[in-house]
């Protein structure tokens, strides 16, 4: 593997995306501050809260993201690849807090006895402009969040800020026109709803990462039956299938070939089938595979292994 390969083919446009989304964000953000320090809505503090988080998880995606453009070296033979995964995991698990406290204060907030007065027209306008920056960055996410799990992150985080703008103006008009305050409790509860179901997923998906779980939608029984199938192949074991990053499953697997695969130069055209076979045959693409070929007498020699 050259050290000047970079695994990564994203990276560039996940910077641009990253950036222009972090600006919109960031000015997002201290209009809401100013907004709840205005108006005193929880809605619209919790919601800036959650700007807060994503402002800070959008810039650890840009961080993560140039990182994964880093080519491989000697030390880090994968470079940076998994950088987005301990991104997202880690914006996730902020997200989680502020979803977690804005679900405490708001419960406390609609309970007591005097909600505090929020300023429902005021609200309103902060609302609609945390919309409109809310939307524009979605627009620019759009394109790439399906390209690896820290865009993918950043999109779920602003899609939950606009859902949660849009039940900051629902509270702000019920405020104006029937003067109900508690619905600002309300609609902090709902954005707490929203945040915490999206940052669990995001955690599950990368702890499944992390653990190298065998990659979705790649099933080992199959893979080993296909493999199988090969010809001149007789055992397949040691068979293991991760994830480095969102986009680049790896497997590895000893493939126990007949001797005379070995004694007639047969053995590189195993292997081309072989890595052929992983590639292209299942719906999970694995572009690196790693087989060590084995003939049957070398099972003598084999310690404990795994199936």
């Amino acid at each position: 593997m050259s050290a000047e390969h970079s695994h990564d083919h994203t990276g560039g446009a996940s910077v641009t995306r990253l950036l222009a989304a972090f600006a919109i964000t960031a000015t997002i953000l201290v209009a809401e501050v100013v907004g709840a320090l205005v108006t005193g809505s929880l809605a619209l503090l919790v919601d800036a809260g959650h700007m807060l988080t994503d402002a800070g998880g959008l810039l650890m995606a840009l961080a993560a993201a140039r990182l994964m453009m880093r080519p491989p070296s000697a030390r880090r033979t994968w470079g940076f690849a998994r950088a987005e995964v301990l991104g997202a995991g880690a914006q996730a698990t902020v997200l989680l807090g502020v979803g977690l406290f804005a679900l405490v204060e708001g419960v406390r907030r609609l309970t007591g006895d005097a909600p505090p007065e929020v300023a429902g027209g005021l609200l309103l306008i902060f609302g609609v402009v945390g919309l409109l920056g809310n939307i524009a960055a979605l627009l620019i996410l759009a394109g790439g969040r399906d390209a690896n799990l820290n865009l993918r992150a950043a999109f779920l985080e602003v899609a939950a800020d606009a859902l949660g703008s849009v039940a900051v103006i629902v509270s702000a008009v019920l405020i104006t026109t029937l003067g109900w305050q508690r619905a600002d409790a309300v609609v902090g509860i709902l954005i707490a709803l929203l945040i915490i179901p999206r940052a669990v997923a995001i955690l599950q998906v990368a702890g499944s990462v992390l653990l190298e779980a065998t990659p979705p939608g790649l099933d080992l029984s199959d893979v080993r039956s296909h493999i199988m199938g090969v010809e001149h192949v007789v055992d397949v074991h040691d068979l293991h299938a991760s994830r480095i990053g969102t986009g680049m499953p790896v497997l590895t697997a000893h493939v126990v070939v007949e001797q005379g695969c070995f004694q007639d130069g047969h053995a590189p055209q195993m292997l081309d089938a072989l890595q052929q076979c992983v590639a292209e045959h299942f719906d999970v693409s694995v572009e690196h595979s790693t087989f060590q070929l084995e003939p049957p007498s070398h099972s003598d020699h084999e310690h404990a292994h795994h199936p």
